[in-house]
């Protein structure tokens, strides 16, 4: 399939994605394991959209969601395409009205990050890469800081569900804030991500998080 038009098909499902996000009102919540760990109806909704419209746009390929229940590679994803489905990164967020939320899809060729798009429907702002081109954001390229991290903003992320690593994480926190202008944290890894591709955070770091976070992000 053209590169081309196989991106912008991924960037419209996206976008489609986040329209369902934002027409969302009080989702049904759902808690899974661990501490505030979140499923809303809306999630599950996004995600069954998503596999059924990229199934449209790329047949041959298989899927891996955060909804799935299941967090590894089965043997036939290990060649050909697979797509990484966040369909909600920011669920808490979502729930509590407290932005951003952001839609993420990585496609992977061979179990290499091959394609990625993250939308972020509240502010609109649509981030795309392909491996060894470059990202952008809006049809704009991106570039990460250059500037020290002693001018520079640093954001973080919790990682709530795993709480024997709290103490660890806030040491580390402490132990940043002197070297940096301040700390951030968004609730959302995938967009704390970006935020790094474009410029406006210099570092970012987490303990823990799951391969639908990354993903996209990543590449």
């Amino acid at each position: 399939m053209d590169e081309k038009l196989l991106k912008e098909g991924i960037e419209q499902a996206a976008r489609e994605a986040g329209d369902i996000m934002i027409k969302a009102s009080h989702p049904k919540v759902m808690e899974k394991s661990g501490h505030a760990n979140f499923c809303t109806e809306t999630d599950e909704k996004i995600q069954e959209y998503l596999v059924e419209r990229l199934h449209g746009i790329l047949g041959e390929a298989e899927f891996l969601g955060e909804e799935d229940g299941q967090d590894v590679f089965t043997e036939k994803m290990k060649k050909g395409y697979v797509f990484i489905i966040d369909p909600i990164d920011g669920t808490s967020n979502f729930i509590y009205s407290y932005r951003p939320s952001v839609v993420s899809i990585a496609l992977l060729k061979d179990r290499k990050p091959y394609m990625a798009v993250i939308y972020n429907p509240f502010d609109d702002m649509m981030f795309s890469a392909t491996a060894g081109q470059g990202a952008y954001m809006n049809g704009e390229k991106i570039m990460s800081s250059d500037a020290p991290l002693s001018d520079s903003l640093a954001v973080f992320g919790t990682a709530p569900y795993y709480t024997e690593l709290r103490d660890r994480t806030f040491d580390i926190a402490k132990k940043l804030m002197p070297l940096c202008v301040d700390i951030r944290r968004s609730g959302t890894a995938a967009w704390d991500m970006c935020c790094v591709a474009m410029g406006r955070c210099s570092l970012y770091f987490e303990m823990r998080i799951q391969l639908w976070d990354y993903a996209a992000a990543a590449l």
